[in-house]
């Protein structure tokens, strides 16, 4: 897609794609696609899809991938497909249907800014409360509790004195 002056920031384009994906993935599986922070859909605890963007001046391509055939056998996380899942979904009707979903969610998104996507995504996903572990782009980690998404969509994470930090990158994993 191509950005347009007045658009809410580019990042907040991941949320945008998470949200209109669990849409269509909440119709074919009832109350078992959550969200996790920023980018993926669980199904049970199982990663299902995975969402990456790329920006290259004011063109972003929003990358989705979904396991709907088969799904891959990962030493560090468990994984899942539409058809282990037994969801009637094919990988053409999934195109189909998402398409559509993306571009009402990105009409959204110019219209009513970043709040309307957020309050979405956080209805989607797992709990505030949730605990996490969180792996830095530096090698670190840390353990804390989903603690919501700031006005921009960065995670918020309370660690256990207390303190809130606002992560803009890093790998989560639900504890």
């Amino acid at each position: 897609m191509r950005l347009r002056p007045g658009d809410p920031p580019a990042p907040s384009l991941a949320l945008v794609a998470a949200v209109a994906l669990h849409a269509v993935l909440a119709r074919h599986l009832p109350g078992r696609a959550m969200l996790k922070w920023p980018n993926d859909v669980l199904v049970d605890g199982a990663k299902l899809s995975g969402i990456l963007l790329e920006r290259s001046g004011d063109a972003v391509v929003i990358g989705i991938g979904v396991n709907v055939a088969h799904h891959p056998d990962l030493p560090d996380r468990r994984t899942t497909s539409l058809a282990a899942e037994g969801a009637p979904l094919d990988a053409a009707s999934l195109i189909e249907e998402l398409a559509e979903a993306v571009a009402r969610w990105l009409q959204r998104w110019r219209g009513e800014g970043i709040d309307a996507i957020r309050r979405a995504w956080l209805a989607a996903a797992h709990p505030v409360g949730t605990a996490l572990n969180v792996r830095l782009p530096d090698g670190g980690a840390i353990d804390g509790i989903f603690d919501g998404l700031d006005a921009h969509g960065a995670l918020v994470v309370r660690l256990a004195d207390g303190e809130r930090r606002v992560m803009h990158a890093g790998d989560v994993f639900l504890l």
